[in-house]
């Protein structure tokens, strides 16, 4: 807990921007103005749901088995926590952004149960891109936007985007999956700002070229027929260790790693030379139909490769000047089959083609994957609550990808009360599935 209890460094500290960085290194030891709880219990809370994974729930019974141990008191109610993450998610997304040229926008929408979207807006600026060290991480984004949206629209993505870059400047680069209504507001906003570029996700472009040619092939649908009934029919027997992994329904053709890694799995298990000591009987009983799929798995996966393999190069170095190049070299002395090549040469054309807006010596951003990533870690946060709408926990977002520094935990909770927090959800939100459930069944009650 001494280290807990220190404070920032002053490398730390200057990562603020100059409006919001304190003019002195904070005590954690004592409580933000009007707060009970000194700094580092509040660091300690939220860095323990955003970092340990732990729910919002069990922080307090977390904090009283930490404080058992130390020999103090720890004591707080889990609503307390929730209100912590709440007001420094309100913060980060309300404070002063620094005026640039070089700003680069990740947008798209997370979805839930209702009609709602939730646009979100995230940031980096081009000249601090890790790349080609390491891909694009949680640490390297500024959240900007988090919107809830009734009526999703090309028009409302426009003003939205209007709205962030009159904060932020008129940014380099705006990087989407290119769903309907946002490809429509981010070609309206480049339009009127020349100076901004627009990419498109490789790894959705890979996804629908992958839908387009296993849709089209008839071995295909029956695959994933016989994949459902064996899933059936083995996951309630001894057999279930074998059993195979289930599609998404959603995003299905960006998630076939599993499904295509079991089937050549099984296949080579299925081979009399595989040493496996299974019973062969019920191996053939339950998973020979695999054999008749040999060639078409084999196929399938070479396709699967040719996208993960180019994703995985331009989520780590980016698109530049020259960069189709380099993903070509990557089937290089690679035995493709004919299809594969095919799709090979239309990745790096696409490639080519996001990447024609990068100037000499610039590197832009081709993947919106850690965007999708910080959506998946926000339902974690909401847990259950993920499936009845959004709440006033999507301000969650904003709290992961800021820093939480004693210093900056401080500014947030002195500056943003809980009444921010109130009117903010009041305003974007209004009334949660929850609510217009119980006022729905209210004439139900006896």
């Amino acid at each position: 807990m001494e280290a807990a209890e220190a404070g920032p460094s002053a490398a730390a500290a200057g990562l603020l921007l100059p409006a919001q960085r304190p003019a002195e290194l904070v005590d954690a030891s004592e409580p933000p103005a009007g707060g009970q709880f000194p700094l580092w219990v509040v660091q300690l809370s939220l860095d323990l749901v955003f970092e340990a994974g732990v729910s919002l729930r069990a922080v307090p019974r977390v904090l009283q088995l930490l404080g058992r141990r130390l020999g103090q008191v720890l004591v707080l109610d889990w609503g307390t926590v929730r209100s912590w993450v709440l007001r420094l998610g309100c913060f980060a997304l309300r404070g002063a952004k620094e005026q640039a040229g070089d700003w680069a926008y990740l947008i798209d929408y997370s979805v839930q149960v209702g009609t709602c979207k939730c646009l979100a807006i995230v940031a980096v600026r081009l000249r601090v891109l890790p790349y080609p060290e390491h891909c694009l991480r949680y640490e390297d984004l500024e959240p900007i936007a988090v919107v809830p949206m009734a009526n999703a629209s090309g028009v409302a993505v426009r003003a939205e985007l209007d709205k962030a870059a009159a904060r932020t400047g008129v940014p380099r680069l705006i990087v989407s999956d290119q769903g309907s209504d946002v490809k429509k507001g981010v070609a309206a906003f480049c339009q009127d700002h020349p100076q901004t570029a627009a990419t498109f996700d490789l790894a959705h472009k890979g996804a629908r070229l992958l839908q387009h040619r296993l849709e089209a092939d008839e071995r295909w649908a029956e695959f994933l027929r016989q994949l459902g009934q064996t899933k059936a029919n083995v996951q309630q027997t001894d057999q279930a260790h074998l059993m195979p992994p289930s599609l998404r329904p959603k995003a299905r053709y960006m998630n076939l790693g599993p499904v295509l890694r079991w089937a050549r799995r099984v296949l080579k298990l299925l081979d009399p030379l595989s040493g496996a000591k299974l019973d062969r009987e019920r191996l053939d009983a339950k998973y020979g139909w695999l054999r008749a799929y040999d060639a078409a798995v084999t196929e399938w996966a070479q396709l699967h490769d040719v996208t993960q393999q180019a994703t995985a190069f331009v989520r780590q170095h980016g698109l530049y000047q020259g960069v189709a190049a380099a993903v070509a070299e990557q089937w290089q002395g690679v035995s493709l089959s004919a299809p594969a090549r095919i799709l090979a040469a239309e990745v790096a054309a696409f490639v080519a083609e996001q990447s024609a807006p990068a100037r000499p010596g610039e590197r832009l951003i081709g993947s919106t994957e850690v965007l999708e990533s910080v959506f998946g870690r926000q339902k974690e946060l909401e847990r259950q609550q993920a499936k009845s709408g959004f709440t006033g926990l999507i301000l969650g977002l904003g709290a992961l990808l800021y820093e939480r520094t004693a210093a900056t935990v401080k500014a947030a909770l002195e500056s943003t009360p809980l009444k921010v927090v109130k009117d903010w959800c009041a305003d974007k939100l209004g009334p949660s599935l929850q609510a217009q459930r119980r006022e729905a069944f209210a004439s139900t009650k006896t």
